[in-house]
């Protein structure tokens, strides 16, 4: 009897146990029904929706143009037909790249160069998933991904079931460059299931791709679709055997190394036919990065927060082999000491809020951030500028690694070599081989004359400026004095190239001349529309001064005048003038523009003068109108993530002004709590008391019970753990 009470308890106790850990289960899984990977998919969003492994290599999707910027990342919302699926994509950038290898399934008579249309209700994304019906191609498709391998489930529902691939595919800004991409192209068929090769591949870099594709079902035949002498890669056309079966099963894995490094990384992570486990393990790992923060609020807030958030955690994308291996800066295999090797970083960006934001969640990836960074360096001569596939983009200014490393140093993230990094932080603003920059000219007049900087002048004084101070703070930190100094000094370059009688940053040549004639309101961008500014016009630029924000309140005329001049930037409506492509400039209030990123910390400004009132205001005015649950929801490119962890700080009522000195600035909070669950075991919570929508000014705030008077709170305290609580109320 004592047995079998004995066992009865034992299985109560397992069934228990089984239905906490279900329902445990249930809760986390409900979790990433507030992810929508629609969102950003219009206007200038430039998102993907396809299936994506949390910093993985491979986001299998849809490709639904090409030959545009819109289809920088492949896919627009409002348009009815797909031209196939394709193997990886960028999130929410400004140059197109990617799209590799186009597979489109088809069955019947083939329609439209094999494309389809589609019906928006037979669509459905969430992490890790997407799939959709092709009404003209008779088949449904899923796919998934695990970090290297993307997984395609096909279901025909006619006769001769065939899938097309295109191994020249790609995006591109224009048709003309289609052609061109591909520079050369070994493709094999191993055996009837069994596809592999390589491709020399320049676009906006030039990199090697090799891969390998397995099917589940025999191919029976192939042919060539010939419609471009142009192309050095073929488009095919693979027919199958599905017996009496209507599935069909592909799996695609990318390395940057060699068909085996594809192989390895195929049977490393995905050596099975079970798309269901590996869609399971993508959501799952989707479930543990966002699982760190709970969001209370409505279901729009929720929906926002860990949209931004799973945006934010798509890249920076691991190109290392399953054994360490990769292709690195200098076109040479190198193995990782660390097993892994990130690369697109989107600098000029992520590093204001994106980087930051991982120190707080996710400090366990920094070291490996940073040391891919630093490798690099090592292979290169400088930290990147903007990295894609382990390659040096060039795009955007500044050298905005630097702030990331340094940042990571403060804050002593373990698995950095400080020295190691230093050396390379220096070595990347002094030496005379960087593409970028001639530092002899910047260090000979204190800042870059326009008329020996073609392009932007004016913009890369400022950032490059924010670049010296961060290495000057490193610098302090490893008691280098004189150094120290010397950065310091380079840091307020930007009072050079300030314009005391308009109070704006403005183009000066060799001669110490300004630029004449001014206008201040003429935007510029490399490239397309000239300029002393990058994205921008000297009034959204004349903030960018992080690094010394007491320095330009004393340039304008004490706190009263910058306060005034700041003003002014958000309700001047004056029409921004160009003469070439300007897109990237959105979300205008005034003249600020949030949909780019030397706008982003200006709202906090109002804070650090003691008015925080105004900073509450325009956060709520920047939520209410640029940042909605729906395709169309973004008011500029994600930029990697960026603009999400701006929506991720902000709604949490604080963001990193400057990153590297470990201090945020308060300012309002938009949801009404959050938990940020810390690597260390402590838990830190925000809590906004009374928040609605007249209640939107901050009262008082307190951490930990303890009143914050001033406007900062910092890293250190959040590491700690506790409460931060902020009394709102409906009057400033």
């Amino acid at each position: 009897m004592k047995k079998k009470i004995a066992n009865l308890t034992a299985s109560l106790y397992l069934m228990s146990f089984f239905i906490l850990f279900s329902s445990c289960r249930k809760e986390a899984a409900t979790i990433l029904q507030y992810v929508d990977p629609f969102v950003g998919t219009a206007y200038t969003g430039h998102t993907f929706p396809g299936a994506a492994y949390p910093l993985g290599m491979m986001q299998p999707g849809p490709q639904t143009g090409n030959f545009e910027w819109k289809y920088c990342a492949g896919y627009r919302y409002e348009d009815d037909s797909i031209w196939g699926f394709t193997q990886t994509q960028l999130n929410g950038t400004g140059v197109t790249d990617s799209g590799d290898i186009l597979m489109m399934p088809f069955s019947g008579v083939p329609k439209n160069k094999y494309r389809s249309s589609f019906s928006k209700n037979t669509e459905t994304a969430s992490p890790g998933y997407y799939s959709v019906s092709l009404a003209d191609n008779s088949v449904d498709v899923e796919l998934t991904a695990a970090p290297h391998v993307a997984f395609h489930r096909y279901v025909f529902h006619k006769e001769n079931p065939a899938v097309n691939i295109n191994f020249q595919f790609g995006n591109v800004s224009v048709k003309d460059e289609y052609g061109k991409r591909v520079l050369y192209s070994n493709i094999k068929k191993e055996n009837n299931r069994t596809i592999s090769g390589s491709l020399e591949l320049k676009r906006w870099v030039e990199r090697r791709l090799f891969f390998v594709i397995e099917f589940d079902k025999d191919i029976i035949s192939g042919e060539e679709i010939v419609s471009d002498s142009t192309c050095k890669a073929p488009d095919m056309v693979y027919y199958f055997d599905l017996g009496k079966d209507n599935k069909l099963q592909a799996k695609v894995a990318f390395s940057t190394v060699g068909v085996d490094g594809a192989k390895l990384n195929m049977k490393s992570e995905a050596n099975h036919w079970d798309f269901d486990k590996v869609k399971e393990e993508a959501e799952n790992s989707w479930e543990e990065i966002l699982s760190i923060i709970d969001v209370e609020g409505n279901l729009e807030q929720k929906k926002n927060f860990y949209t931004s958030m799973y945006h934010l955690y798509i890249q920076p994308n691991n190109i290392a082999d399953a054994d360490g291996r990769y292709t690195g800066s200098d076109d040479f295999v190198s193995i990782s000491s660390f097993g892994k090797y990130y690369s697109t970083f989107s600098l000029w960006d992520t590093f204001r809020a994106a980087h930051p934001m991982y120190t707080i969640l996710t400090p366990e990836i920094v070291p490996g951030l940073v040391n891919s960074m630093l490798y690099h360096a090592e292979a290169y001569g400088y930290l990147p500028v903007w990295a894609l596939w382990g390659k040096e983009t060039y795009c955007m200014i500044g050298n905005h690694a630097v702030p990331v490393v340094v940042e990571a140093c403060l804050k002593n993230m373990p698995g950095v070599d400080q020295e190691r990094a230093y050396g390379l932080v220096k070595q990347s603003l002094t030496t005379a081989k960087h593409r970028k920059y001639d530092w002899s000219v910047y260090d000979k007049y204190g800042y870059f004359p326009y008329d020996i900087v073609k392009e932007e002048s004016v913009s890369m004084t400022l950032e490059c400026g924010y670049d010296d101070y961060c290495a000057a703070q490193l610098a302090k930190k490893l008691n280098k004095e004189e150094d120290y100094e010397f950065f310091m000094k380079r840091s307020k370059y930007y009072r050079n190239v300030f314009d005391s009688e308009s109070k704006l940053v403005r183009g000066k040549n060799s001669n110490g001349k300004w630029r004449t004639p001014f206008n201040r309101f003429h935007l510029s961008h490399a490239g397309t529309a000239g300029g002393d500014y990058t994205e921008g016009n000297a009034w959204q630029y004349t903030w960018h001064v992080q690094q010394d924000m007491e320095g330009l309140v004393e340039l304008m005329g004490g706190k009263e005048a910058f306060a005034a001049k700041l003003d002014s930037l958000f309700v001047l409506e004056s029409t921004s003038e160009a003469t070439g492509f300007v897109g990237d400039v959105t979300g205008l209030i005034g003249q600020y523009a949030h949909g780019n990123e030397p706008s982003h910390h200006v709202i906090y400004l109002y804070s650090m003068l003691g008015k925080n009132a105004r900073t509450a205001e325009l956060v709520r005015e920047v939520f209410d109108k640029f940042y909605k649950p729906k395709p169309d929801g973004l008011c500029g490119n994600d930029d990697c993530g960026q603009m999400s962890a701006w929506y991720m700080f902000s709604a949490l009522g604080f963001y990193p002004v400057d990153p590297v000195s470990g201090e945020y600035i308060l300012g309002a909070p938009q949801i009404p709590e959050a938990t940020i669950h810390l690597s260390n075991g402590k838990s830190f919570t925000m809590i906004a008391k009374k928040i609605s929508e007249t209640n939107k000014y901050v009262e008082s705030v307190t951490y930990n019970d303890k009143p914050i008077t001033d406007f900062r709170f910092s890293y250190k305290q959040l590491q700690e753990g506790g409460r931060l609580i902020f009394n709102m109320a409906d009057t400033p």
